[in-house]
């Protein structure tokens, strides 16, 4: 329930609405709006290379040879923003900050980023669509990429002064996600709509589970 509702203070309760899909409550690190269904893929990890494995010493021996060091992060992460946009993926939701060469590179290549999801976004993301995050480093990384989910759009949203995205995924499963916009004057006033609707669901839930057995 947590993750398929949001509570927008400052408007009247009559505001309030279902919304197919899901609403993320964090903006576009890159927008890059495109017709028709996008593949989409997860990914749990920063896609700007690092100079060294973690507890793996880097040692550089001249200002010349980090320099190139750097320049190679960049062309790699390049690389990988291009094999991407060649797979023909438009949408990353990534629960990490990705760092600004990445955004600057989808915004080149025609990918939007949607970037720090909480762990159980990526884990409902995950049950709507059935894929995996995205694992883009190793010793090949033009091979072509298989665990991509489909969203049937993706676009910006303004709920009251927040800018959130609001994104529709291709269900694997026969739960069809929707969310519902919670508006009222007061926090108070959603906080108490959201508590008395989650326990009207857990009856329901409830008497159905009763009948079914």
């Amino acid at each position: 329930f947590a993750e398929l509702h949001v509570a927008v203070a400052g408007l009247p309760v009559a505001s309030s609405r279902v919304l197919p899909g899901l609403v993320l409550r964090r903006a576009f690190a890159a927008y890059c709006p495109a017709g028709g269904d996008l593949r989409a893929v997860l990914v749990t990890e920063p896609l700007r290379p690092a100079l060294a494995a973690p507890g793996v010493e880097f040692v550089v021996g001249s200002e010349g040879q980090y320099q190139a060091s750097l320049r190679w992060i960049t062309k790699r992460t390049e690389a990988l923003m291009k094999h991407l946009q060649s797979n023909n993926v438009r949408l990353l939701l990534s629960s990490v900050k990705q760092d600004e060469v990445v955004i600057y590179y989808a915004k080149l290549y025609g990918v939007s980023v949607v970037e720090c999801l909480s762990s159980e976004e990526m884990a409902l993301i995950c049950e709507i669509t059935g894929v995996l995050p995205y694992a883009p480093f190793g010793d090949n990384i033009d091979g072509e990429i298989t665990e991509t989910a489909v969203a049937t759009f993706c676009q910006p949203l303004l709920l009251g002064s927040e800018r959130c995205v609001h994104i529709g995924l291709t269900s694997v499963c026969a739960f069809q996600p929707h969310c519902l916009i919670l508006c009222g004057p007061v926090s108070g006033v959603n906080e108490q709509h959201a508590a008395a609707l989650q326990g009207a669901f857990t009856m329901l839930q409830q008497l159905f589970k009763t009948v079914d057995q």
